[in-house]
């Protein structure tokens, strides 16, 4: 008997969902007893006995102990989230209060999805966990120089995503305010608007031909601005409340060395860029910590997946309660996203003067 012949046993699968949830509710082996005496009432121990282990065999449920009850398996989990579990829809109190902190809170991108991964954790109790995506979709908004010190120059980068980089370049020479307005005009009209993506060695080649003559004296900011964007192209992973992953008992307290490694597998998953609710439990192909389940939601701009975030919390989480939180806070972060953006690109450009007095475009 397979997934499909099971959704066609009434009994049974009113067996597991109320093994699985009597055990996410009190963590306690579920026995048949209980079953008997509070669910099914016209059904006998041993029918129940009988129908759990069935359920053993087809691997959606466990039994830790010999005289012990049963608790699910991962694949337990699985068919209980994508068949049996009910979500809980969020409140309007919910609701209002997300919006409340993400809305009208800071816009920035960047601390924007700090928010939604704090806020997230709050109302879970659960570690949070935020990734970001390999910027390839996301787009160069600006390029601007700034000369820092005799032949030191710094470099800083704005993306759509909200990234916020910078470089510091020292040159064979000191520019004069005329190379770093073409600098600064070049960039914006060959760099400027481009995916990340978009900036591989061959296009890094073609704009060093493109400056011509001031080739030399500007090769280590061209350099500078690829470098950046290959930064960019990377994932990197946060947790942050991981004192919840102490209460919750899914390490100890010389075990916080697990979550570099954790970190490491959670990148592993990501490089499938999943396009959709991700859940991972711990254990073989899972998560290191073996007590654990990770669930975690791309937010976008435009389209393209700019990260990650989501939670890592007991395998035993009220996932019907959980899951509607990380939802609803990716689609709310990828609207505040998509809706900055397109305010951003609405926008007139400004004007600053270079250190010659120059007018220059930003």
């Amino acid at each position: 008997m397979d997934g499909d012949t099971l959704k066609g046993d009434m009994r049974r699968l009113v067996i597991l969902k109320t093994v699985i949830e009597l055990y996410i509710q009190y963590g306690e082996p579920v026995g048949s007893r209980v079953i008997a005496e509070s669910f099914l009432q016209n059904v006998s121990s041993a029918t129940i006995r009988n129908d759990m282990a069935a359920l053993e065999q087809l691997g959606y449920l466990q039994q830790p102990h010999t005289s012990a009850g049963r608790i699910p398996t991962n694949r337990g989990y699985r068919f209980y989230i994508s068949q049996l579990m009910k979500r809980e829809p969020l409140s309007e109190e919910n609701r209002e209060l997300i919006d409340a902190e993400l809305v009208c809170g800071d816009l920035n991108p960047k601390v924007l999805v700090e928010n939604a991964t704090d806020l997230l954790s709050r109302l879970t109790d659960c570690a949070s966990v935020s990734a970001t995506g390999r910027m390839n979709e996301s787009i160069i908004m600006k390029v601007d120089v700034i000369p820092v010190s005799r032949r030191l120059y710094a470099l800083i980068m704005v993306t759509s995503s909200g990234a916020v980089e910078n470089r510091v370049c020292r040159l064979d020479i000191d520019l004069t305010p005329e190379q770093i307005a073409f600098f600064v005009r070049f960039i914006r009209e060959n760099v400027t608007g481009m995916r990340v993506e978009e900036m591989t060695n061959e296009r890094l080649v073609e704009l060093g031909l493109g400056v011509g003559a001031y080739n030399m004296a500007l090769a280590p900011l061209l350099y500078g601005v690829y470098d950046i964007t290959r930064k960019l192209k990377e994932q990197q992973v946060t947790i942050k409340n991981e004192a919840s992953l102490l209460r919750h008992g899914i390490i100890g307290k010389d075990d916080l060395a697990v979550l570099l490694e954790e970190k490491q597998r959670i990148l592993q998953l990501l490089e499938s860029d999943p396009n959709g609710l991700t859940i991972r439990f711990g254990g073989a192909g899972g998560l290191s910590m073996e007590n654990s389940s990770l669930i975690i939601c791309p937010y976008r701009q435009a389209g393209g997946i700019m990260g990650y975030f989501g939670v890592i919390g007991p395998r035993r989480m009220d996932y019907g309660r959980v899951i509607p939180y990380v939802e609803y806070l990716s689609e709310t972060v990828t609207r505040l996203l998509t809706e900055g953006l397109e305010e951003d690109r609405s926008k007139p450009a400004r004007m600053r003067r270079d250190p010659g007095g120059s007018l220059v475009t930003l």
